[in-house]
This record gives C-alpha cells, sequence and structure tokens, in this order.
C-alpha cells in the first residue's frame, strides 16, 4: 500500500532496512564477479565464455561508464582463445575484472 503522506512527513527509514537494501545490491553485484571467475575457470570452452563475457556485457560499470565487457574486449578475448592463447585472453579478463572490483570495493 503506497504512503500517501506527504515526503516531509514519512518516516526515515531505519538503519536495518537500509542495510537489507544494501545486502541485495551486493548481491547482484556479486553475480557478476561469479561470473568472471566461471569465464577464467572454463577458457577451453570458447562458446560458455563467449556466452559470459556477453553477459557481462549487459551489466554496467560505472569506473568506465559503460559495460563491465565491451564488445571490443569480448571479441578481442574470444580471438585469443581462438588462438589459443589462454594467457592474454586471462590478462583482458582480470583487467576488466579490477575496473569492477575496484568500484565495488569503494561502495
Amino acid at each position: 500500500m503506497p504512503d500517501d503522506r506527504p515526503f516531509d512527513e514519512r518516516p526515515l527509514e531505519d538503519a536495518e532496512e537500509r542495510h537489507r537494501r544494501g545486502l541485495r545490491f551486493r548481491k547482484r553485484d556479486d553475480h557478476a564477479i561469479e561470473l568472471f571467475r566461471e569465464a577464467e575457470a572454463h577458457l577451453a570452452d570458447i562458446a560458455r565464455v563467449n556466452r559470459i563475457l556477453l553477459e557481462l556485457g549487459r551489466y554496467y560499470n560505472p569506473a568506465v561508464d559503460g559495460p563491465i565487457v565491451d564488445l571490443a574486449t569480448r571479441r578481442r578475448i574470444v580471438e585469443l582463445l581462438e588462438s589459443r592463447r589462454e594467457e592474454e585472453a586471462r590478462r583482458l579478463l582480470d583487467e576488466r575484472l579490477a575496473l569492477y572490483a575496484r568500484i565495488e570495493g569503494e561502495e
């Protein structure tokens, strides 16, 4: 049921509610980190990594003012994996994760 009272007459949100809302937010963030871990664990499965990177491209990273993994990076990682250059692909994944994790740690 919506609260029809004017904004300045509504009770302040209690600390417990703010905490619960914060936990839900962090849980969503953790999903992206789990996707990075899954991609790194399955570098031999190029199709799977490509799908994971596509999903990571749907999430916003304020550090780069764009997707967590942009299209150019996704394509480069897939090209590297197809060329059997897993260490270079892993380095790119780690760079994108570092950009993303830096923001999560600052919150």
